[in-house]
């Protein structure tokens, strides 16, 4: 990946598109939201897989995101809380809830900041 500058931020070319990040969220996505993004859609993603080799029939998984960040140590993110609202039709509770956590064990973002970030996932079922 190559990241050029411009007059906010930065740019980069990729397969699906080009791609804006700046601190300003008028010019472009901000980091942060970046890598909130990639560790939640990708923990979702691993979830999907995991319910379809389980033959767990869903209708759709929404994830939502909360992000807590330390203003005195650079507004780094320090916890991010996902919870999954999962739909469909007699869900298992049990095995819905060891779905998410073999997801969690097999997301690579979530393991890239395992050490750094606290990663907490909640779900409800809507059936």
């Amino acid at each position: 990946m190559e990241f050029k500058m411009k007059e906010v931020g930065f740019t980069t070319d990729l397969e699906y598109g080009e791609l804006h990040v700046a601190g300003d969220e008028a010019h472009g996505f901000r980091p942060f939201q970046l890598m909130v993004s990639s560790i939640a859609v990708c923990s979702g993603g691993v979830l999907r897989t995991i319910l379809k080799k389980k033959r767990i029939a869903i209708d759709d998984i929404t994830i939502q995101a909360n992000v807590e960040r330390n203003e005195a140590k650079a507004n780094r993110i320090e916890k991010i809380h996902l919870h999954y609202v999962i739909t469909g039709n007699d869900l298992p509770e049990e095995k819905i809830a060891q779905s998410i956590e073999l997801a969690r064990k097999n997301c690579p973002m979530v393991q890239s900041v395992i050490n750094s970030i606290e990663v907490e996932e909640t779900f409800e079922l809507n059936q």
